[in-house]
């Protein structure tokens, strides 16, 4: 029997997808449309893969999720999930990996800074040149209907490190912990969640995929980030999140990411 589920977006394998093909409508296309490829020009060299490196095994890259550059550029943010438990015994260390300009891969060493599991957000430090950081949105600038767009790593880094682009838009802002038919589906973050202030979170129509976590959601309208991607509705198991996804995801509104970088 087919059931939906939420599931956090974890690793992943590789898919080939058909092109969806849809008539074009003779119409102007809104501002926002038109400047959707300058935005995403923009936004890309932001964007970096988060995972383990090990000089000794093959791979010695193994990726883990998306993250983004923010505050002075030497600031990266993901999702809490995202980060992997460092194998003690060896020389493992948590990376970020990125498109070098003129070529090549960049892979810089990470130090966690600071994190919050209930809001599923963290915030990591590298060393070295800093990267072109995004802004953040206003707290009121997420609403039903807005445009948005995720960039990240959907699978990975299994064809290279090339972050894609998908488009979507606000479905709704609902409460992250939903009250269930029975105690038994809730753990003990839903159940502080459900204690305090309601935490508010992005149900977007969009296609996300596994190694889209801790990608930025973005504004249409100005590129700044509305939120960050860290779920998705599956149908089934685990892999149908590859095979045959729903379209629906969610993602943490960025105010918890602010609030996050202002507590460190």
């Amino acid at each position: 029997m087919r059931q939906d589920r939420r599931l956090m977006l974890r690793g992943t394998g590789l898919l080939t997808i058909a092109p969806l093909l849809g008539t074009a409508l003779l119409a102007p296309r809104p501002a926002a449309a038109r400047d959707l490829p300058a935005l995403v020009a923009k936004v890309r060299p932001s964007i970096v893969a988060i995972g383990t490196f090990e000089r000794l095994r093959n791979p010695q890259f193994r990726f883990s999720g998306t993250g983004f550059a923010v505050d002075d550029g030497n600031t990266v943010a993901t999702c809490a999930h995202v980060l992997p438990t460092l194998e003690p015994a060896t020389q493992e260390r948590l990376v970020l990996a990125a498109p070098a300009p003129g070529g090549g891969v960049r892979v810089s060493s990470l130090t966690l800074q600071a994190s919050n599991r209930d809001v599923d957000l963290a915030i990591l430090r590298f060393d070295g040149p800093a990267m072109p950081a995004l802004q953040l949105s206003a707290p009121d600038a997420a609403a039903e209907g807005v445009e948005v767009v995720l960039i990240g790593f959907p699978i990975g880094a299994a064809l290279g490190l090339y972050p894609a682009t998908h488009r979507g838009l606000v479905a709704a802002i609902a409460p992250m912990a939903i009250p269930g038919r029975s105690s038994s589906g809730l753990d003990a973050g839903a159940v502080n969640r459900l204690r305090g202030r309601p935490i508010e979170i992005l149900q977007l129509d969009a296609t996300a995929y596994p190694g889209n976590s801790g990608s930025p959601l973005l504004d249409t309208r100005d590129g700044r980030v509305l939120g960050v991607v860290n779920m998705v509705t599956v149908k089934g198991s685990r892999e149908s999140a590859i095979s045959a996804p729903s379209g629906i995801s969610y993602a943490v509104p960025s105010s918890n990411l602010a609030a996050l970088l202002a507590g460190r």
